[in-house]
């Protein structure tokens, strides 16, 4: 993950209702196993994140400028610095008016990843940690708390300059800490929400599971099949990848790597090429499988509660919705 720019200012801003101050960096980060280091811990901290939302760029104006100041920077008519620093200025305006934030580490960070480059932008409060001296005497330091980063968004700049139809470049932060502290931010980098990624990624696990069911697979290539699908998406949200339809399609049946992914656009599920991942639903696919005394039953997590009802008193499932061959079977044996 070489890092091509990077700049850290700050800004004072207490939860009192008193004035913002902004303490603008000289000059950018230098080049240094620490900033890596503390970059790298940034890039796999806002992964691991939950609660994204996908989108792209409203059109440049007064009210959402950003985009503006980074096409000038990406044109080489600015610098990083001067990017960054146009862009807190503007950054810690917003937080006056809105008047809903306590300030921080504002951490601008160009990068690049395989052939990818990416902008993060992230405001870090700071923790109190315990060290030791060279002397052994215990010590109290401030530090960068990276593990509970609440405002932060990623630009995907090589996705915003080649694919004009994207709307899934940006990815922000949807935390906890209200919908009006989100929004703010969200202004501040003149994103929209273009893509819903747990719809996408519901409507992706709905289209496997009707494939599972269409091929008529025997129990243990379902589960095998299962577990690549939820493996390879979990790796990709954890590295801020998109989940890529046709590479996914290669690795379900590498016999037939168009399979899949033939079957999706045939049943016309309406699915991008690539969508983003969302960890919280991939969590409940799994596959719950039991056998007993010539009875086989498995069933994806997803279903409990929906197409299958548990009583746990009863120690009894309820099927609703059973398979066209199933039923017809049924039919013939109690004819």
């Amino acid at each position: 993950m070489p890092v091509l720019h990077s700049v850290i200012h700050k800004i004072d801003k207490k939860p009192d209702g008193s004035p913002a101050v902004l303490h603008l960096a000289s000059g950018e980060q230098i080049d240094s196993g620490a900033r890596d280091d503390l970059m790298q811990q940034l890039n796999e901290s806002y992964n691991a994140t939950s609660g994204k939302a996908w989108g792209f760029f409203h059109a440049e104006s007064g009210a959402h400028p950003l985009c503006g100041w980074l096409g000038k920077y990406i044109a080489g008519i600015t610098d990083f610095l001067t990017f960054s620093t146009t862009a807190v200025e503007h950054l810690t305006k917003l937080m006056e008016e809105s008047n809903l934030s306590t300030g921080g580490h504002a951490l601008f960070c160009h990068y690049q990843q395989g052939l990818t480059e990416y902008l993060a932008i992230a405001l870090v409060q700071e923790t109190e940690a315990v060290t030791m001296t060279e002397e052994l005497n215990l010590m109290t330091v401030n530090r960068l708390d990276l593990d509970h980063i609440r405002l932060a968004a990623r630009i995907n700049i090589s996705e915003w300059q080649n694919n004009l139809q994207s709307k899934q470049y940006i990815s922000y932060l949807k935390g906890k800490q209200g919908r009006r502290i989100n929004e703010y931010f969200r202004d501040f980098i003149g994103c929209q929400e273009g893509i819903d990624g747990p719809g996408e990624t519901r409507t992706l696990l709905k289209a496997f599971s009707d494939f599972v069911e269409s091929e008529d697979l025997p129990e243990e290539s379902a589960r095998e099949k299962t577990h690549t699908l939820v493996s390879y998406s979990m790796a990709q949200a954890k590295q801020g990848e998109p989940i890529t339809l046709d590479e996914l399609s290669g690795l379900i049946d590498e016999d037939r790597p168009k399979n899949f992914y033939d079957f999706i656009k045939a049943k016309d599920y309406g699915l991008s090429e690539a969508l983003p991942p969302d960890k919280k639903t991939l969590n409940k696919f799994r596959r719950f499988t039991g056998r007993a005394e010539g009875m086989s039953i498995s069933f994806e997590a997803h279903l409990l509660g929906d197409k299958i009802e548990f009583d746990e008193a009863g120690g009894t499932l309820t099927l609703h919705g059973l398979p066209t061959q199933l039923t017809e079977q049924l039919k013939r044996a109690s004819s």
